[in-house]
Formats: C-alpha cells, structure tokens, sequence
C-alpha cells in the first residue's frame, strides 16, 4: 500500500505563504483523489482540499481563495499551495485518500502561523 510522506512546511508570520508536497512510495497514488487534511490541537481532523485524477477541486469554505491545490502525475506528488494564511491555519497537515483505498497517515507536516 501507499505511504505518505508530506514536506514543506514551516514557521511564517500571518499574511506569509507556503508551498506543501506530498509523496506517496507506490504507483498507487496515481489514479486516485487525494486529499489535504490538517488537525489543529484539540480540534479534529478536516479535509480542506482535494483533487481528482484530472483538474477538478474541492475547497473547504475555510481556505477557498487562499489555498490552491494541484498535482504532478509523472512526479507522483500533490501540491498545496497556501496563500494569505492566517493564525486559524496553525496545524499539522497530512495528505491521504478521502475515498476508496484505506491508507495510513503519514507525519505530517507542521505549518505554524503567528506574530
């Protein structure tokens, strides 16, 4: 099965941005939706983006207009892109399937927004 592995994130000031990828070791991940999850402390685990086989998106009211995500086939990697973000966006992000195929969590990636 899949293994995830995210990358990219960091510590920036409110209005900063940030670039996440995400990997997964098997061809797998190829074909299917994926999805970009975060979980803040004391809050449960919220899918904010996903990405077909082909262009089609799905946002969380939270990020739309702000986050942008894409994805490189041949390169077997998801983007997250992350624009304007905010204190709220303070998590650990994660990438998975949000359909079909059960795959365990990687570690994720902590993106921390503050002054």
């Amino acid at each position: 099965q899949a293994q995830f592995v995210e990358s990219g994130g960091g510590s920036v000031q409110p209005g900063g941005s940030l670039r996440l990828s995400c990997t997964a070791s098997k061809s797998i991940f190829r074909g299917y939706v994926v999805g970009w999850y975060r979980q803040a402390p004391g809050k449960q685990r919220e899918l904010v983006a996903e990405i077909n086989t082909g262009t089609d998106t799905n946002y969380a009211d939270s990020v739309k207009g702000r986050f942008t995500i894409s994805r490189d086939n041949a390169k077997n990697t998801v983007y997250l892109q992350m624009n304007s973000l905010k204190p709220e966006d303070t998590a650990v992000y994660y990438c998975n399937f949000p359909y079909g195929v059960p795959t365990p969590w990687g570690q994720g990636t902590q993106v921390t927004v503050s002054s």
